[in-house]
């Protein structure tokens, strides 16, 4: 161990952090980079039960609609018109896509919003959270650990589902083309790039979820607040979009564009909505991760 006496100015006396006249004992080898590896939140974050239980879930709503099409009979029996829902049994591509439009609204809010919002705010409520910051892990590399995993553990929820729903409605009903409520089909290669298409729109869309999530995760040590808080807000978003009377507003509402993946589900594929949508989600989601760096930056961190 070597000592390396510096004048921490810009540092804060009562933090937890060095004074301006504070020697600070730095290890040899010691490196802010090689902290808290990603690797290691990652294994941290799987093992836990709220992982598992959310896997569990998405891997059981698949099974859950199949026999509700086995109980039920056949989906769109009587009706005049056909919808995505009616074709769920036409082939394994329909079924996942009948899956991902069933979840996309509510469903796959929850994982994003739990993922994103558990991650600090968990720290925190353990009182674990000074100790990380005490090894020393810089915040904003704490920060860039808890993001990163968080969004990789939202984005393999999002590609479990239909990976399940595929592999199951294939079981179910066969390997095919994927068939248009509207008419026509497409071939099993345009539908597998379609899904692909649409689990990326959909991930995209959500990080406006991740945002809120894990801004209120920095901002509060209640890890229920945080994830309750993004999914209340989201919904929140939903039901002003449904709100016509607010007209041309809705098009700034991320919930406005959450089912433009649906125009890839035609013979000729639309990505004006889409483009637009990712636009709203992405800018709203940059200030959002922005907020959650300059507050916890700028935080008394006492638990």
């Amino acid at each position: 161990m070597s000592t390396l006496t510096e004048r921490a100015e810009h540092a804060e006396p009562g933090r937890g952090e060095p004074g301006p006249t504070t020697p600070v004992e730095v290890a040899d080898g010691y490196r802010a980079g090689r902290t808290l590896p990603l690797g290691v939140e990652l294994v941290r974050q799987l093992k836990r039960r709220r992982t598992m239980v959310m896997g569990g879930i998405l891997f059981a709503l698949p099974i859950i609609l199949v026999i509700a099409f086995q109980v039920g009979g056949t989906p769109g029996e009587g009706n005049n018109r056909v919808n995505l829902m009616d074709t769920a049994t036409a082939s394994g591509a329909n079924f996942a896509a009948v899956n991902l439009f069933a979840a996309a609204g509510f469903l796959l809010v929850i994982p994003v919003a739990l993922f994103c919002g558990d991650t600090v705010a968990s720290e925190a409520s353990w009182s674990s959270l000074r100790y990380l910051l005490a090894a020393p892990v810089p915040r904003a590399r704490l920060l860039w650990s808890k993001l990163v995993v968080g969004l990789t553990l939202s984005l393999a929820a999002l590609v479990l589902l239909p990976v399940v729903a595929l592999a199951i409605g294939t079981v179910a009903y066969g390997w095919g083309p994927l068939e248009l409520p509207t008419g026509g089909e497409l071939s099993s290669s345009a539908a597998a790039q379609a899904l692909v298409i649409t689990v990326g729109y959909i991930f995209v869309s959500q990080l406006v979820t991740a945002g809120m999530a894990f801004w209120l995760s920095t901002r509060t040590d209640a890890p229920l607040g945080a994830v309750g808080g993004a999914v209340g807000l989201t919904i929140v978003g939903n039901v002003l979009d449904s709100v016509t009377a607010l007209g041309d507003w809705r098009h700034f509402l991320p919930a406005h564009w959450q089912y433009a993946w649906l125009d890839v589900v035609r013979p000729q594929p639309e990505y004006t909505d889409m483009i637009q949508g990712v636009s709203v989600s992405v800018t709203y989601a940059l200030v959002l991760f922005a907020l959650a760096f300059r507050g916890f930056g700028r935080k008394d961190v006492v638990s």
